[in-house]
C-alpha cells in the first residue's frame, strides 16, 4: 500500500493519495482544487488514480472531485446522505471499496455535516482485521472535532447535528482498536473547530486520553462543549458547501476565462463598473504604494481565508500582484471557488510608474511613534481588528474593537472626523483593514506596524478587557 499526506498550509487541509503497486490503482480523499501535484505523485510512482472520495461537502474550499473526474475519468464517491448534481456512488455503513491490497471500508459519521463519512484504511498484506488508519474528514480532528455548527444556514441546527456527532465519535470511530491512525482532513488554523492541534496525525489511543471532546461525559454536556466559543465562520462556508455539491467549471477552465492582462486603463474601468482590486503583495510593499481603492490581501498569510471573508463572490476581482505571481493569486482564489477574477494589471504596480495620481501609500507607525499620538491632545482613535477572544488576553487601553471579519458591516461605528490607527496582532490583517477603510472613504488611516506583538515588544502598557471594563 502507498499511502501519502498532502498538506495546504494556507487553509490547514490535508488530503490523502492511497494506492496499490500490485494493480497500480489509487484512491484521492478531500483533494484540493488544483490537482497537478496528485496526477505528478502518481505518475511517479506508476498509478492510475480511479476513485476519488469527499468524506463530506466541504465547507471552507472547494474540493478537486471534478478536477480528478474530468482528468482521470475517476468515480467519485460520497456519503450515502449526500445530495450532488454530478453522478456519484452513494456510501453507506460497512461498504467498501477493494483495489489490490488495499480496502477502504466506510462508516457513516454524521454531526459535523449530515454527510459525512469516515474511510478505515486496510492494508490486507499486513492482515485484513486490523486497520491500518482511518481517514475522519472533519469528524474528528487531532485534538478537536468537528463542530456541529456550519450547517445552520442550511436547515441543519448544531443541537441535532452535535447529537449526531456524539453518536458517531462513540459508536463508530471510538469502536476501532487504540493502535489506529488517526488522519483528519484539517490541522490547526482551521475553523472547522477551535482546538485543532499542529499535529497531523495521532492514534485513536491517544486521542481517546487526550482529546477534551472524547472525555466521558453525556450527550446533552457534549453538545454544550463542542457549541462553545466556536471561532466565527466566514460567509463563503456555506457558499462553498452548496457549490461542492454542485456540477460547475474546472479549475482549470476558470482560469483560462480569467486570466487576462489588463493595461491601466482597463482595470479602472472594471473598477468604476464595480469590480474588486485585490492587490496580493505583502502589507510593507502594499503600504509603501498602491493603487487608490484596492483591497490588500497578501499571499503570505491565510489569503483564501481573508478573501472569502472580505470579498465577495459575485462582483469581479481585478488582480494586482507582483509579477509572476498573477496565476498563483487566482488558483488560491478558485481554491475557494471565487472564480470570477476579471484578469490581472499587466506589469503589476510598475503600470502605475507614470500615473501618481492613482498612487496612494498607508503610512505604518512604528509602536512608540503610535504611543506618543496616543496619548496626544488630539490623539487618534486606535482600531483593534483582532478576534475578541485574542483582544480578551490583552489589548490597548481606549482602543475600538472591530474585528475584521465583521469590519464592513460596522462601517458606521467608526467616526469618519477622526484619525484612526488600525492595529491587529502582527500587521498582516491591520493592511487588510486599513485598505478596507481607504476604500470606503475614511480620510486619515495609519496602522501600528508589527501590531500588538510590537506593542509589548517595546513595553508599551497593555491591559486585558475584563479588566478595563
Amino acid at each position: 500500500m502507498i499511502f501519502k499526506q498532502f498538506y495546504l498550509p494556507c487553509l490547514a487541509h490535508a488530503s490523502y493519495l492511497i494506492g496499490d503497486e500490485s494493480t497500480g490503482i489509487a484512491a484521492v480523499i478531500d483533494p484540493q482544487r488544483d490537482v497537478d501535484h496528485y496526477a505528478a505523485f502518481a505518475a511517479q510512482r506508476g498509478l492510475r488514480i480511479q476513485h476519488i472520495f469527499l468524506t463530506h461537502l466541504h465547507a471552507d474550499f472547494l474540493a478537486g472531485h471534478l478536477e480528478l473526474r474530468d482528468r482521470f475519468g475517476a468515480k467519485i464517491y460520497l456519503g450515502a446522505a449526500a445530495k450532488a448534481a454530478y453522478a456519484f456512488t452513494p456510501m453507506h455503513d460497512g461498504d467498501a471499496v477493494e483495489f489490490g491490497r488495499v480496502r477502504l471500508r466506510i462508516l457513516e459519521t454524521p454531526g459535523h455535516t449530515p454527510e459525512s463519512i469516515s474511510i478505515v484504511v486496510y492494508d490486507l498484506n499486513a492482515g485484513e482485521t486490523q486497520p491500518h488508519a482511518v481517514l475522519t474528514g472533519d469528524t474528528l480532528f487531532i485534538g478537536d472535532v468537528g463542530r456541529p455548527d456550519l450547517r445552520a444556514a442550511l436547515g441543519w441546527s448544531a443541537t441535532d447535528l452535535g447529537g449526531m456527532l456524539f453518536d458517531s465519535l462513540h459508536a463508530k470511530l471510538l469502536k476501532l482498536p487504540d493502535a489506529t491512525l488517526v488522519y483528519p482532513a484539517h490541522g490547526a488554523g482551521s475553523l472547522c473547530g477551535k482546538a485543532i492541534s499542529k499535529e497531523t496525525v495521532s492514534t485513536l489511543g491517544d486521542q481517546r486520553r487526550w482529546n477534551y471532546a472524547l472525555q466521558p461525559m453525556t450527550k446533552e454536556a457534549f453538545i454544550r462543549v463542542v457549541t462553545a466559543d466556536q471561532p466565527e465562520a466566514p460567509a463563503y462556508f456555506t457558499y462553498d458547501a452548496v457549490l461542492n455539491s454542485a456540477e460547475r467549471p474546472t479549475l482549470e477552465q476558470a482560469l483560462a476565462r480569467g486570466m487576462r492582462p489588463l493595461s491601466v486603463d482597463a482595470l479602472l474601468a472594471l473598477q468604476s463598473a464595480g469590480a474588486q482590486v485585490l492587490d496580493t503583495r505583502d502589507p510593507d510593499e502594499f503600504a509603501a504604494a498602491h493603487l487608490a481603492g484596492s483591497i490588500n490581501i497578501g499571499l503570505g498569510g491565510q489569503y483564501a481565508t481573508w478573501a472569502g471573508t472580505v470579498l465577495n463572490h459575485e462582483d469581479p476581482i481585478a488582480i494586482v500582484a507582483d509579477p509572476g505571481r498573477e496565476n498563483e493569486s487566482a488558483v488560491r482564489l478558485g481554491r475557494i471557488g471565487f472564480d470570477n477574477v476579471a484578469g490581472y494589471l499587466n506589469g503589476g504596480l510598475n503600470s502605475l510608474e507614470s500615473r501618481a495620481d492613482l498612487v496612494r501609500f498607508t503610512e505604518r507607525l512604528s509602536a512608540p511613534y503610535a504611543a506618543e499620538l496616543l496619548s496626544s491632545s488630539e490623539a487618534p482613535l486606535a482600531v483593534d481588528v483582532r478576534a475578541p477572544r485574542e483582544r480578551e488576553q490583552k489589548n490597548i487601553g481606549g482602543s475600538l474593537s472591530l474585528p475584521l471579519s465583521r469590519l464592513a458591516e460596522n462601517l458606521g461605528a467608526v467616526p469618519r472626523d477622526r484619525s484612526l490607527l488600525v492595529f491587529c496582532a502582527g500587521g498582516y490583517r491591520s493592511s487588510i483593514a486599513a485598505s478596507l477603510l481607504r476604500r470606503a472613504g475614511f480620510p486619515s488611516v495609519a496602522e501600528i506596524a508589527g501590531g500588538i506583538a510590537a506593542w509589548e515588544t517595546a513595553g508599551l502598557p497593555l491591559q486585558i478587557a475584563s479588566a478595563a471594563r
